[in-house]
């Protein structure tokens, strides 16, 4: 594996997770938070995810063509 790859794919995986997180503390599943049951985050959450898996599958695919 070329180390470009696993830089790309863990950024990718990272931004994932944070889209989660904030898209789980705008919904209101994860409390104590002022971000917590916040339209914003609610918006900006899921959009983050999306970009995330977007950056991992798109790492993937061009490790995958070589």
């Amino acid at each position: 594996m070329r180390r470009a790859f696993v830089v790309t794919f863990a950024f990718g995986l990272l931004v994932t997770v944070f889209g989660l997180i904030w898209a789980l503390q705008g919904f209101g599943v994860l409390l104590g938070s002022p971000m917590s049951n916040t339209t914003t985050w609610s918006i900006i959450g899921p959009i983050t995810a999306v970009i995330g898996v977007v950056i991992a599958v798109f790492s993937w695919r061009k490790l995958s063509a070589k």
